[in-house]
C-alpha cells in the first residue's frame, strides 16, 4: 500500500497531476474537492460543521483504503504550513496508513500566484470542481488564501523521507507525474 500526499497552493495543479499519476500507476486519486464539493451542498466548508463532515468522510475513506488490497492512494490537499492544525491533520492521515504498513510519499507542488490564477479557470479544474465555477469568488479565494497563509514549505522545513518538491511552472501535468513516478520508482 502506498499513500502519496500531493500538496501545494490552490490551482498549482494537484488534481491534474494526480489524474496523470493515477493513469501511469495503479494508484487511485482522491482529490480534496471530492468531499468538499459533496458537503458544500449542505454546509459551507468554512464552518466547523462543514469541515467536521468533510473530515469524517475523508477519515472513513482513508481507513478503508488503508486496510484494502488496493495498490494505494493519491490524496491532494492544501497544507497551511503556518497552522499546527494542518500539521496534525497530515500526521493523523499518515498514522492511519502507517498502522497498515503503508509507504508514505510526500510531493509538494509550487508555482507563482500569477500562474495559479491563470490555471484557476482551466476547463479540467472547472469540470471536476463545481464550486470553483464561480470564477470571481474562486479567484478572490486563491488571492486571499495566499495572503493569509503560507502554502509552500520553507527550505528544509520538511524532513520526511520520501519527499519531493516540484516547480510546476514549466512542466505539464504529464511530465510532473512521470517525474514523481521515476523519482519514487513506482
Amino acid at each position: 500500500m502506498k499513500l502519496v500526499l500531493l500538496f501545494g497552493p490552490q490551482a498549482v495543479g494537484k488534481m491534474t497531476v494526480g489524474q496523470e499519476l493515477a493513469k501511469i500507476t495503479e494508484l487511485k486519486l482522491f482529490h480534496n474537492h471530492m468531499t468538499i464539493d459533496l458537503v458544500s451542498h449542505f454546509f459551507d466548508y468554512s464552518t466547523k460543521k462543514g469541515q467536521d463532515l468533510v473530515n469524517s468522510f475523508r477519515n472513513q475513506i482513508f481507513e478503508e483504503v488503508a486496510k484494502s488490497d488496493l495498490e494505494g492512494l493519491i490524496f491532494t490537499f492544501v497544507w497551511r504550513f503556518d497552522k499546527q492544525l494542518d500539521w496534525d491533520y497530515v500526521q493523523n492521515v499518515v498514522d492511519t496508513f502507517e498502522a497498515e504498513n503503508a509507504e508514505i510519499y510526500y510531493v509538494e507542488l509550487e508555482a507563482d500566484l500569477e500562474e495559479r490564477l491563470a490555471r484557476n479557470s482551466t476547463p479540467n479544474r472547472l469540470e471536476h470542481k463545481p464550486f470553483k465555477r464561480n470564477l470571481e469568488w474562486s479567484r478572490n479565494d486563491v488571492i486571499t488564501t495566499a495572503e493569509r497563509f503560507r502554502l509552500n514549505s520553507l527550505p528544509d522545513e520538511i524532513s520526511f523521507s520520501n519527499y519531493l518538491r516540484l516547480d510546476t511552472m514549466t512542466k505539464t501535468a504529464e511530465e510532473t507525474a512521470r517525474e514523481i513516478k521515476k523519482h519514487f520508482q513506482f
